[in-house]
């Protein structure tokens, strides 16, 4: 017997539900949060910050699925230089994919159209698994024997068990992924159900289980890029997996909460469980809102100007790791300035120095060789950047520093 896809009804909480919940509104207060993040950043700041936040999304992404490379293990692998140790080389690369595949799904700037195509999330996964090692494309059991192995951008081709959850019939997967897409498409939504039906969308996808492999981070980079997709513009300076991996656990206890079949006749009108998809959406969006006002906070004018401030004193002190010279303390105004604009004329950044010229000069070089500040080009305009020794003091328990 085939697998319908109103097995996985209700496709999203029902209106009767929704109104005895707070999801609607967490939803509208998400859409209002992240619109307001947008709003104090200028676009080439938000453009650095996505830069950076990937390799903070990977980890997190990563770490969810038992990868624990550290942020500045990554960046040491993208600069070439990876561990010894042939594991942990390999779970650098696969850092180094996930990052790949994000910066790929910006350049695609996937629509709703494309994003919600079987086609479109097979290439997810091919993408991903092509920049990883192909050590990590096998299967192996709980013995430790290879079973089977990964097809990049491949639905799975047999049955697999997740905890209690038996995942749908391989032979069922390609119908129920073209079904999917067109369920959960979010332009079929209106308002704050749009928000409700991606959420509701990332168990949906999790349950059907359409890769031997690969479903969570493909999963997540759905979810990413739906968010970015309907309006979220600050996604991309916060990223949800960083919350999900802080409460991991409670992540994949709702996840599997939602498999359940239905409760009683008060739990929904479909075979899975109302409640368990409404708790699930309610978890998701808390995570976000959390990931939001957190990021919101960090990059508060005031409170990351004495952060900055705080970095140029650790400097002098020379307490910043593999930093041996000193910075002028009008350092921090011409790098606060700089984040607030994106960039900074060289004129005006050497106006700010208050200084004879030479020294002024001098100043700017340093700060452009320290990789505070970038340039395209001798008379381009100078953007701000966020190097890794400047990271502890910028953005404080964002990920480990070690």
């Amino acid at each position: 017997m085939s697998e319908s896809i109103l097995n996985i009804t209700p496709f999203i909480p029902s209106d009767k539900a929704l109104h005895d919940s707070v999801v609607a509104d967490k939803a509208v207060e998400l859409m209002t949060s992240s619109a307001r993040l947008a709003g104090q950043l200028s676009p080439i700041t938000l453009t650095t910050l996505e830069r950076y936040m990937r390799v903070i999304n990977s980890y997190y992404s990563n770490l969810i699925e038992g990868n624990p490379t550290k942020p500045y293990e990554i960046r040491a692998a993208h600069r070439g230089e990876y561990s010894h140790d042939p594991a942990k080389r390999d779970l650098q690369s696969e850092s180094l994919g996930h990052i790949a595949v994000q910066a790929w799904l910006r350049e695609q700037n996937p629509d709703l159209d494309i994003l919600f195509s079987p086609d479109f999330i097979q290439e997810i996964h091919q993408q991903f698994y092509q920049h990883i090692p192909e050590s990590l494309w096998l299967i192996k059991n709980e013995q430790g024997e290879v079973v089977d192995k990964v097809v990049p951008g491949e639905w799975r081709e047999r049955t697999v068990k997740v905890g209690r959850h038996i995942p749908p019939q391989a032979k069922d997967i390609a119908s129920l992924m073209s079904r999917f897409c067109e369920v959960y498409h979010p332009n079929k939504f209106k308002g704050d159900r749009k928000l409700i039906a991606i959420m509701s969308a990332h168990h949906r996808f999790a349950w059907i289980h359409p890769f031997i492999d690969g479903n969570g981070r493909v999963g997540r980079l759905l979810s990413d890029a739906a968010l970015r997709a309907v309006g979220l513009e600050s996604y991309g300076s916060w990223c949800l997996s960083r919350g999900l991996a802080r409460s991991s656990k409670h992540y994949q206890t709702l996840l599997a909460g939602a498999d359940n079949v239905q409760q009683g006749v008060y739990d929904g009108r479909g075979p899975l469980t109302e409640k368990g998809v409404l708790v699930f959406c309610e978890y998701m969006m808390d995570t976000a809102i959390d990931q939001v006002d957190y990021t919101s906070g960090l990059l508060n004018l005031v409170y990351l100007r004495k952060r900055i401030d705080a970095y140029v004193q650790a400097r002098n002190d020379f307490r910043v790791r593999g930093m041996a010279d000193k910075l002028k303390p009008v350092a921090s105004l011409i790098l606060h300035t700089a984040f607030i604009q994106g960039e900074i004329e060289r004129s005006h950044a050497l106006e700010l120095c208050a200084m004879p010229e030479r020294s002024a000069r001098r100043l700017i070089s340093q700060l452009k060789s320290d990789g505070l500040l970038s340039e395209t080009s001798s008379k381009s305009p100078l953007r701000w950047e966020i190097p890794e020794h400047a990271e502890p003091w910028y953005f404080p328990e964002l990920a480990p520093q070690v």
